[in-house]
């Protein structure tokens, strides 16, 4: 008897993947008119992206295509959140059209570097030799950390933009939640421009091992 065929799509990380679209897409429908259930379902969409990885690794249901489904929700959501706060904050729409692009170039030309890859032999870049960014991948504490103070950097400006928020000793909750992660999200966006150089490094080792295994066919 043939052994059954996995439906990737349904396994639990993909559903919870899947889920986070929703949340999305609901968060971007309410954005400009209903900030309390817009920021809700945005937070939301975000802390889930801890659980599929957990629920990947536990039930051993990691996939590519989850992979590119985590970091195209994650781009999408923090590119649409910025390209509205572009509309909230116009003075400052310079400044968040290159933190859009950064994001989006960066992640996108390391991801697909990473999966021209493969698991070939060429002798690549590692990151893992930076200790910085060696601490960045192998401590999850860590990484969620930045992840989540990235995004809390942004909502803190969505927020802000329809309210102040509660009181806190006479200062806005929503600016103390500013200013404590406007550094984690500047550290965030320099280690995008670290993979934007290491991919490209490693896109044109891909290149130049191509084009001499192509020159040796030939000769």
């Amino acid at each position: 008897m043939s052994e059954t065929e996995e439906n990737i799509f349904l396994f639990y990380p993909n559903l919870i993947g899947f889920g986070r679209v929703i949340l999305a897409v609901i968060s971007f429908y309410y954005m400009p008119t209903n900030y309390i259930l817009s920021s809700i379902c945005y937070m939301t969409s975000a802390l889930l992206d801890a659980v599929d990885g957990t629920a990947a690794r536990h039930f051993n249901q990691s996939t590519k295509f989850g992979a590119i489904l985590d970091q195209l929700t994650d781009r999408v959501g923090t590119m649409c959140l910025c390209a509205v706060l572009a509309h909230f904050y116009p003075d400052y729409m310079f400044y968040f059209l290159i933190s859009m692009s950064i994001d989006v170039a960066c992640h996108w030309i390391y991801l697909h570097t990473s999966l021209l890859q493969g698991k070939t032999s060429h002798k690549f870049v590692d990151l893992s030799s930076n200790p910085i960014m060696h601490y960045y991948y192998s401590n999850r504490n860590f990484l969620f950390v930045m992840c989540m103070g990235n995004e809390m950097f942004y909502c803190a400006l969505y927020l802000l933009h329809f309210s102040e928020g509660p009181l806190i000793l006479g200062l806005s909750l929503y600016k103390i939640f500013l200013y404590l992660s406007a550094p984690i999200a500047v550290v965030k966006s320099l280690i995008s421009v670290v993979h934007c150089i290491v991919a490209a490094k490693n896109l044109s080792i891909i290149d130049v091992n191509e084009r001499k295994a192509l020159r040796e066919k030939a000769n």
